[in-house]
């Protein structure tokens, strides 16, 4: 199951993972989106399901895991992928801004680990992959309440790897840096910000 599996890096993690033998639950708003995942992923051979989802609705994340494990027997493999941002200064930010975030980069995987959970400890096992963000560890103007969330990912992602494995669930955060995606094409395309991750390319790249 992944999620934000409508472009970007969702998109490739759950291509890659059909391509590796896996069927796939796509979940993300966009439907259309999602088809288009599903259309590629049909070329390795695999079942992937659509299924429109706001991950900021714990409702709508629950009845995800549910369906997963109706339509496909089980769940083996969690993606919390989905992410967005706004980028401006932080005396600029809103309480709107910091709750848009919040609600889909640090809920949206809580509510993906908690929907999970009782599948998952039923079985005694299961990979729980969150999607962080350098940013969580290293600094960049106009990105802190996006940091801020990423920085609580890493924090959850550590302490529930540390709960889970008694029950043979292995929970990691990967933290990339830039990619070229949707969400990241106005920063690319601003010559400030590229000069900035140029720089922090000497030590470590942002995302």
């Amino acid at each position: 199951m992944v999620t934000g599996a409508s472009r970007g890096l969702g998109r490739a993690i759950a291509l890659a993972l059909a391509a590796a033998g896996a069927d796939v639950v796509l979940a993300a708003r966009s439907k259309a989106d999602l088809e288009e995942t599903a259309r590629r992923a049909a070329g390795t051979g695999r079942r992937a399901l659509v299924a429109p989802t706001d991950v900021a609705v714990y409702a709508e994340v629950e009845a995800l895991m549910a369906r997963a494990v109706r339509e496909l027997g089980r769940l083996d493999v969690v993606v919390n992928n989905s992410g967005v941002a706004r980028v401006k200064p932080f005396a600029e930010m809103s309480p709107d801004d910091w709750r848009f975030m919040v609600d889909v980069n640090l809920t949206g995987v809580f509510h993906g680990c908690r929907a999970a959970a009782p599948h998952l400890i039923a079985q005694r096992a299961g990979k729980v992959i969150n999607v962080a963000s350098v940013l969580g560890q290293v600094g960049l103007p106009g990105y802190t309440v996006y940091a801020a969330t990423k920085g609580g990912v890493i924090a959850l992602t550590r302490t529930l790897g540390v709960e889970w494995a008694r029950h043979g669930i292995q929970v990691n955060a990967i933290a990339p840096g830039w990619f070229a995606t949707d969400m990241t094409d106005p920063a690319f395309s601003d010559p400030k910000i590229n000069e900035q991750t140029l720089f922090l390319d000497g030590g470590h790249s942002a995302a």
